[in-house]
C-alpha cells in the first residue's frame, strides 16, 4: 500500500519472527504508548488489529511478511513493507533487540517512510505459481549436487565418468561404476533418475502455465536463449510491467547495475548491487552465457556483448555477461510492454557498453 505524506495519528513498528512479533506503538507526537509481543499467526494478528483504529504499520521483508501485510491491509491499515537492505541503522545497531528494531521501524515510518524503501509483495496467485518455479529449481540444485558427488567418488577408484547431459546421467553412469561402488552409488543413481522425472514433470506444468495463464511469455521467448523457465520466472517476478516507468529501471530492480560510491574525485568501479530476485538474475545470466557462447545466433545483443568482452581488461568476459544480462532484462520488459516483434539485427552497430564488474 502506498504511504501517505501526512503524519498519521498512530504508527506501529512490527519486528516479525517465526514464533512471536514484537510491537511498538507510537502516538501522533512520536511517544511510545504501547510495547509488547504477539504470536505470529493469522488468528492472533486479526484479533489484535481488527478493532484498532487505522494506523500506519511498518514491518521488514521476511518469510512471514507476505501474508501479514495482506492481512493488515485487508483490515484497513496503511502497510509499509521495508527493504531490509536499506536499514543499516537496525541491523548494525550496537544495542540490537527485537523491541529496538520495532521502535526504529515505527520512528522512521512516522516521519520519513520513504527511507524504508517500501517493497510490494506479489499477489497470492502469482506467488503460488512462482513457488512451482522455485520448487523445480530446488530439485535441479539437489540433482546437481548428487551428480557431482557420484563423479567425485568414482574418481577415487580411478574411473572418470563420461560427459553427458544431466537428464541421461543415471543411465550413462550405471554401467561405468566400479563394482566396489555399486552398493553405495546405485541408490544415488536411482534418486537422480527420480529427480529427473520430477523436474520434467515440473517443466510440463510450467509449459502449461505459459500457454494457458501467461501467454505473453511468448513475447519474451522470441529472444533466442530465453526459454519457458526464464520467461515464466521473469513474468511472475515482475508481475506488473507497468510498475516501471522506463524499461531501463528493470536492470536496477534486478541488481544488475553497478554500485556507486562517489566522493570528491574518487569514483571507483564497483560490483553490481545484486538487489532483487536472485533466481531471476541467475537465469538472465545463464541466458547471457548462451547468447555470447559458441551456439548463440548473430544478434545486436551478441555483437555488443562480444565487443565488450574483447576489450581485454581484467574480467572482461565476466563484465560482458553481466552487461548482456542487464540489457536482456531491459529488452524483455520492452517486448512485454509493447508486444513488438523482436528484430535480432535491428541496429547496424553495437552501442557503447557500460563499465560494470560482476
Amino acid at each position: 500500500m502506498k504511504s501517505s505524506s501526512i503524519t498519521p495519528e498512530m504508527v506501529i513498528g512490527l519486528d516479525v519472527s517465526d514464533q512471536y512479533t514484537q510491537m511498538c506503538v507510537l502516538d501522533g507526537t512520536g511517544e511510545i504508548v504501547e510495547q509488547g509481543r504477539l504470536r505470529t499467526d493469522p488468528a492472533a494478528m486479526r484479533r489484535r488489529f481488527s478493532s484498532m483504529q487505522r494506523a500506519r504499520i511498518a514491518l521488514e521483508v521476511g518469510p512471514q511478511s507476505s501474508w501479514l501485510s495482506r492481512l493488515l491491509a485487508e483490515l484497513g491499515h496503511e502497510v509499509i513493507v521495508a527493504n531490509p537492505r536499506k536499514l543499516r541503522m537496525i541491523y548494525q545497531n550496537d544495542h540490537k533487540s527485537d523491541s529496538a528494531d520495532a521502535w526504529y521501524l515505527a520512528k522512521v515510518a512516522r516521519l520519513e517512510p520513504e527511507l524504508l524503501y517500501p517493497v510490494q509483495h506479489r499477489g497470492p496467485k502469482t506467488q503460488a505459481d512462482l513457488s512451482l518455479v522455485r520448487a523445480r529449481a530446488a530439485l535441479v540444485v539437489a540433482r546437481t549436487h548428487l551428480i557431482s558427488h557420484v563423479r567425485s567418488l568414482t574418481k577415487v577408484f580411478g574411473t572418470r565418468l563420461c560427459k553427458t547431459s544431466t537428464g541421461r546421467f543415471s543411465s550413462a553412469a550405471a554401467s561405468a561404476i566400479p563394482s566396489e561402488l555399486q552398493p553405495a552409488l546405485e541408490p544415488l543413481l536411482d534418486t537422480i533418475a527420480h529427480l529427473t522425472m520430477q523436474i520434467r514433470a515440473y517443466e510440463r506444468r510450467m509449459n502449461d502455465l505459459c500457454r494457458k495463464r501467461y501467454p505473453h511469455t511468448e513475447l519474451l521467448r522470441q529472444v533466442v536463449g530465453v526459454g519457458p523457465v526464464t520467461a515464466l520466472t521473469y513474468v511472475l517476478t515482475i508481475e506488473d510491467p507497468q510498475r516501471f516507468h522506463k524499461s531501463r529501471a528493470v536492470g536496477n530492480y534486478l541488481g544488475l547495475t553497478c554500485r556507486k560510491s562517489q566522493s570528491g574525485d574518487q569514483d571507483p568501479e564497483l560490483r553490481i548491487t545484486k538487489a532483487g530476485d536472485r533466481s531471476l538474475r541467475f537465469l538472465l545470466v545463464q541466458s547471457a552465457h548462451y547468447i555470447l557462447g559458441p551456439f548463440g545466433p548473430d544478434t545486436d545483443l551478441r555483437r555488443w556483448g562480444l565487443t565488450l568482452a574483447s576489450r581485454g581488461r581484467k574480467n572482461a568476459k565476466k563484465r560482458a555477461v553481466v552487461a548482456v544480462a542487464r540489457k536482456l532484462a531491459v529488452l524483455l520488459h520492452r517486448l512485454w510492454v509493447t508486444g513488438a516483434v523482436y528484430e535480432p539485427l535491428r541496429n547496424s552497430e553495437p552501442t557503447t557498453a557500460l563499465n560494470c564488474t560482476a
